[in-house]
């Protein structure tokens, strides 16, 4: 991921680090639950790409604006915005969080226990595309829809994480898609990465898809420059 200090410099860089402490400072007091939660996962060898604190504060915003009681997550890693997400549900709200990697997922089921959420969060192993899959062809009788879905897996196989989602959703649910940026490759029609290219599918699907009223922001913070859809359902 492209590091601020290549884009503008080290001072640039270290203004966004001061402004990001201090936005976390002011408004996310210290939490033991989410630090444990990245410090165990730092210890398994999980990769370090958990959502900055500022950032898991906004899904918990968005999932508390929305009233959500059924929250979709694809892509778990250590739980950490599972845990963000999961506490803005209601005592009897449900998250169904897709982790391909078993190891992984035994994380997070460490960590959502150590936040008081198992009763609410069910992680569920294997490929993501097949979960969902699964959960389309149930139907609605066996999975209600989902208030908000966060998509934060392998960008390859975005779009066909939002053709799930979409079916997964109704008229109020807010769709949120990470890492939409690719160090700005996304702007590049003929860029070569997969991922970048992933990006772009999912983000011309979403504006191609009239139910869906949308934008995408670009993101900097103290570890990375990058950004993220956000769409709503509208029919």
């Amino acid at each position: 991921m492209l590091q601020p200090d290549s884009l503008h410099g080290m001072s640039e860089k270290q203004t966004w680090d001061d402004v990001d402490s201090y936005f976390v400072d002011t408004l996310s007091p210290p939490d033991e639950v989410l630090t444990a939660a990245l410090e165990t996962s730092r210890a398994a060898g999980l990769p370090a790409i958990a959502v900055a604190p500022n950032q898991g504060a906004l899904l918990h915003v968005l999932a508390r604006i929305r009233g959500a009681r059924r929250i979709l997550e694809v892509g778990t890693l250590g739980g950490y915005s599972t845990i963000w997400l999961g506490r803005a549900l209601p005592a009897d709200g449900v998250l169904i969080s897709c982790e391909l990697d078993p190891k992984h997922a035994e994380v997070a089921t460490a960590n959502v226990a150590r936040a008081g959420l198992a009763d609410r969060v069910e992680i569920r192993v294997g490929p993501a595309a097949e979960t969902l899959q699964a959960m389309v062809e149930a139907g609605p009788d066996e999975v209600a829809p989902f208030d908000v879905v966060f998509i934060d897996a392998d960008k390859p196989n975005n779009p066909t994480y939002l053709r799930h989602a979409l079916a997964l959703t109704k008229p109020g649910s807010i769709i949120v898609v990470d890492n939409v940026v690719r160090d700005g490759a996304v702007a590049d029609a003929d860029s070569a990465d997969e991922s970048a290219r992933g990006s772009r599918e999912v983000l011309e699907l979403i504006g191609a898809t009239p139910q869906l009223s949308a934008t995408a922001i670009q993101t900097v913070c103290s570890n990375c420059y990058d950004g993220f859809a956000l769409a709503v359902v509208t029919g």
